[in-house]
């Protein structure tokens, strides 16, 4: 069990934050992570039920899984959900409903599939090197749109999904990206696009978040940047274009981004862009957390702004509270058959 003082625990985790025009009551938040439970890509009931029991348990803001946008080529799923018009819209609005009701926040994850999509359908994938520039203006738009639909059904933020080899992702990592024009040579430039897009389809006060990642999830060794300098040409565009808050996504957050520096993925964000940041990377798999001296020297040093944790809430739905309060002998450690249980 770590030897942190308590006051120290509930002070660095609990104390208010505010992005864009959000008010947060705390600095824990629950990272993407998707469950297949939403038949047609519609969320059901038990989806909102799943998502007010992290709200109540704790969580200042919950992202939610990744949300397909509205063209074919984004995903082959059919139990992901969208965000789209309709059916899937209604769905979502009982989502945040539930969270609300539960004094909680939410962000819907943006989602293209890039070449991970299978042509099980016949639909074959979109790279960045089957994509003509209409293309690109097509899967633009349609970002843009579910960023309106998810205002709509009542989401708090909206979070584009920019890392792990999906879509946007494939255009900032070089080895994926082979285009000569525009597009390639300024890696950056398509999905400065959509945040562009969505930051001019969704109110102002309405935060717009940037999930990235040098990993991906075929490869773990992937980079996107060498350098802090190389990482600075990628994310002060996505600043610029109207992004209030990055996501850096690490395998593992205590690991420095570079050489020379202890600065995670996410402090170099911050101390690139001057944009707050959400660090995330194996936070709170066990319940002795050997990880929190760093976890708070992190926070306190204004490393990072906010921490996510993803797969410990699958079967703690209460880990925000019992993290808090410092009752950590009650949270279950995760096991890999957890991402098999929906409660």
């Amino acid at each position: 069990m770590t030897t942190t003082s308590p006051l120290r625990t509930v002070a660095a985790l609990t104390s208010p934050f505010t992005i864009g025009g959000l008010h947060l009551p705390n600095r824990l938040v629950m990272a993407p992570m998707t469950r297949f439970r939403s038949p047609g890509g519609v969320p059901t009931a038990e989806v909102a039920a799943y998502y007010r029991r992290r709200a109540a348990g704790g969580i200042g803001l919950i992202i939610s899984e990744g949300t397909l946008v509205g063209h074919p080529s984004a995903s082959h799923e059919t139990t992901v959900p969208r965000m789209t018009a309709g059916p899937a819209e209604d769905g979502w609005r009982q989502v945040t409903t539930a969270v609300h009701a539960a004094g909680g926040r939410i962000a819907a994850q943006l989602w293209h599939l890039g070449s991970e999509r299978r042509p099980i359908d016949g639909i074959p994938a979109w790279t960045p090197s089957t994509m003509s520039v209409a293309d690109i203006g097509t899967i633009v738009a349609a970002f843009a749109e579910s960023a309106r639909v998810a205002v709509r059904a009542g989401f708090d933020a909206v979070e584009i999904h920019a890392a792990h080899g999906y879509l946007l992702d494939e255009f900032l990592w070089p080895v994926t990206n082979r285009r000569t024009d525009t597009y390639g040579t300024a890696r950056a430039t398509f999905p400065v696009e959509v945040v562009r897009a969505v930051r001019a389809a969704i109110p102002a006060s309405t935060p717009l978040i940037v999930r990235f990642s040098q990993f991906k999830e075929r490869d773990y060794d992937a980079r996107i940047a060498e350098s802090p300098h190389e990482l600075e040409s990628l994310l002060t565009p996505l600043a610029d274009a109207g992004a209030d808050v990055l996501h850096a996504s690490q395998r593992r957050f205590w690991e420095p981004a570079f050489p020379g520096s202890e600065l995670n993925l996410a402090g170099w964000s911050r101390k690139l862009t001057g944009l707050p940041s959400i660090t995330v990377g194996s936070v709170g798999l066990t319940a002795d957390l050997p990880e929190l001296p760093r976890l708070l020297a992190g926070l306190t040093g204004g490393e990072f702004d906010l921490v996510a944790a993803g797969r410990i809430l699958l079967a703690n739905p209460t880990w925000g509270r019992l993290l808090t309060t410092n009752r950590h002998t009650e949270i279950r450690d995760y096991r890999k058959s957890d991402e098999d249980v929906y409660f």
